[in-house]
């Protein structure tokens, strides 16, 4: 099986969570790691993981709500690495709160930094795969941006938006052997989530019909499959990873 060795794999939000382990799957696979992420500690505590098992990784700070760093820092792993072919769009925040209290400083920053970032990212990386006519996108959504959620009006906008830039992006380079598609976890277990109330996670776990939250590195073994070669006739799709929490 070819799986994704070979090609360079650049990833944003990379210093944790997610992003971390989407690194970390990548480089296991074969694929040199441009990680990208605003914390540079972080980053370099990734880089010397992935080092440490073997595998080829570099750190570009990076921070996805600015189109300035995000040139600079796509062009410095290019730099690096000679190319960018495969781009796994993660990186995200949120700021949660009910629609009448909401500032537009907090729409705002969410659109740009989930949505907004996303778009600079691809259109850094686009042309080179273009040239070479082979690529992936890969745009890491959210079952929110499918169902919404009370509290995160500008969250479920963005990642709503994702999902349709995705099919739009997909249907405009097909024709160069590029796939773009997006991952929508849902209830992933992380540091965040680690800090919510037993009473709250058991509540989320009966809405989930594997009763479970998902881990890190079932997201990021799917955005390795969707990476890879064997994923080559997949484009302008959104890979649910929920547990069964939304369907259809």
């Amino acid at each position: 099986m070819a799986g994704v060795a070979g090609h360079v794999a650049l990833v944003t939000g990379a210093s944790q969570g997610i992003g971390r382990a989407v690194a970390l799957a990548l480089a296991e696979g074969g694929c040199a790691i441009a990680l990208a992420a605003r914390n540079e500690t972080k980053l370099a505590d990734v880089v010397q993981e992935i080092v440490a098992k073997g595998g080829q990784a570099a750190a570009f700070r990076m921070d996805v709500g600015t189109e300035d760093e995000i040139k600079a820092a796509v062009k410095a792993a290019q730099e690096r690495f000679g190319k960018v072919d495969i781009l796994v769009n993660n990186a995200g925040i949120t700021k949660d709160t009910l629609l009448l209290r909401m500032k537009r400083a907090d729409w705002d920053s969410v659109l740009q930094t989930n949505l907004t970032g996303a778009f600079f990212c691809t259109q850094a990386v686009i042309s080179g795969m273009l040239k070479q006519r082979w690529g992936r996108v890969i745009n890491i959504t959210s079952v929110f941006g499918q169902t919404g959620q009370v509290g995160q009006a500008n969250y479920a906008a963005a990642k709503a938006g994702l999902i349709g830039f995705t099919m739009a992006m997909a249907r405009e380079v097909a024709s160069r052997s590029i796939t773009v598609n997006a991952v929508a976890p849902g209830y992933i277990a992380t540091a965040m989530t680690e800090g919510l109330a037993e009473e709250l996670k058991a509540k989320v776990n009966e809405m989930i019909p594997l009763g479970r939250a998902g881990t890190d590195m079932e997201v990021a073994n799917s955005v390795r499959f969707l990476a890879s070669e064997e994923a080559s006739y997949i484009t302008g799709h959104v890979l649910k990873v929920n547990g069964g929490m939304l369907m259809g």
